[in-house]
């Protein structure tokens, strides 16, 4: 044994040697090292997970991206999770993963989950790597040639959001999700006007009843504009209660859409069925699970037509493979979270469950920026609305180590933003 303290417990390699498995591995290729790197290239702060191995040059990448808790992972990578991995042989990735998950005692969460997704998917990327195949192929292959995916259409008026929607059109894009703005803090992903409730508390507030009358007037006049075949989404964000979500969900009926997001917040989840069951229109939520148990429940219980799954939350790909199967049995299609705080190499295991599964729905884009490019070589692109996988092995996606560097990530940019979010009477509300 060597060193002092908790590294006593660790063999000349850096081991644990509690760690190994009651079997031989069939050759001597073993994890080397596991770290994290955080990256901001974009100025989200990104978590990328590298598991080394005694091969030279073969290593794998995986996303533990959690923005907002970005240091808390990369520690929990670091200091827990990785070293557990060490001296395994990377090709038992569903031991090794179910093994870090259990030695937390306390388990699940996001930044757990984001910290074992990383290593999973690195794991994978090293099983791609070493047999030569894109790992859509040690999944089964395609199920379709490509992935269509959707795109976000915003502004602080009607007007300024529909003329974003068409130029998404004019890209080739045909599916589109639509946020408006409005007074004071406006909606989610969308600006609003600077004192819009000048006699309240809080002049910059949120208001519901606003919001519920300012999403159909949007609705009425996207379709009226952009005509009848645009699949278009809205993105409620949480803030809504059970009824309210009902009465919005009924107040769309007209105007056809593919899916409402997000609709009350995770904390009232085990209302969604009865929500589910008065709506419409088709309810999208999963971004916000950060278990596989509560992913279950979400398909089982019947309160989702859309898992809207964060692969890096859940435990990676691992997990994420055996929930869309479940989802394939029981009717439930899939339309993956990947905004801008998810890596490109999140966007390619996202990609890779997209384009082998039948039970596939849609797909969330982000077009990332030169600087994204630069970090990670290999970034998934969008063309005329679809994402193509790559041939190369593994995910195809690599890590610019010296290029990350030059873009520090920065504490509490969601933060501020969110601890923003009140009513008009002052009292905060989901962001």
């Amino acid at each position: 044994m060597t060193g002092s303290g908790p590294d006593r417990l660790l063999d000349a390699s850096g081991a644990l040697p509690e760690a190994r498995p009651p079997w031989q591995p069939r050759d001597s290729l073993r994890i080397t090292r596991v770290r994290a790197v955080v990256t901001a290239p974009e100025g989200l702060p990104l978590v990328v997970v590298r598991v080394d191995t005694s091969d030279d040059g073969l290593y794998g990448l995986g996303c533990a991206t959690f923005t907002q808790r970005y240091a808390a992972v990369a520690a929990a990578v670091d200091e827990h999770a990785g070293p557990l991995a060490v001296g395994r042989h990377p090709a038992d990735i569903e031991d090794i993963t179910r093994m870090i998950h259990y030695s937390s005692y306390w388990r699940g969460g996001p930044v757990l989950g984001n910290a074992l997704s990383g290593i999973d998917q690195a794991l994978w990327d090293i099983a791609g790597k070493r047999a030569g195949l894109p790992v859509h192929e040690l999944l089964g292959g395609r199920s379709r040639a490509a992935v269509e995916v959707y795109s976000h259409a915003a502004g602080p008026t009607v007007g300024d959001t529909l003329d974003a929607a068409e130029q998404l059109l004019a890209e080739g894009y045909r599916h589109i999700r639509l946020q408006v703005g409005g007074p004071g803090t406006g909606t989610y992903g969308a600006p609003g006007t600077p004192g819009g409730y000048p006699r309240s508390p809080h002049p910059d507030g949120w208001d519901v009843a606003q919001y519920l009358r300012a999403v159909p007037e949007l609705f009425a006049a996207a379709r009226e504009r952009l005509g009848p075949e645009v699949s278009l989404m809205h993105d409620v964000h949480s803030r809504l209660t059970p009824k309210q979500a009902v009465v919005l969900a009924r107040s769309l009926e007209p105007y056809r859409l593919s899916f409402l997001e997000d609709v009350i917040a995770p904390e009232h989840y085990d209302r969604l069925p009865e929500v589910r069951a008065a709506s419409p229109v088709p309810i999208a939520v999963g971004e916000q699970i950060g278990s596989v148990t509560d992913a279950v429940r979400l398909i089982r219980d019947g309160g989702i037509d859309l898992l809207r799954l964060h692969t890096s939350a859940v435990g990676g790909l691992t997990p994420t493979r055996k929930l869309v199967a479940l989802a394939e049995l029981l009717g439930v299609r899939t339309a993956f979270h990947s905004p801008g705080d998810i890596s490109p190499v999140g966007v390619a295991a996202n990609l890779a469950v997209d384009i082998s599964t039948p039970a596939f729905g849609y797909q969330e884009a982000h077009t990332y920026g030169d600087a994204v490019h630069e970090v990670f070589p290999g970034t998934p692109v969008v063309r005329e609305g679809h994402l193509y996988p790559s041939d190369a092995p593994g995910w195809g996606v690599d890590l610019d180590e010296k290029a990350a560097a030059a873009y520090p990530p920065v504490k509490f940019l969601h933060e501020r933003w969110a601890t923003r979010v009140r009513r008009p009477d002052g009292g905060l509300e989901a962001p």
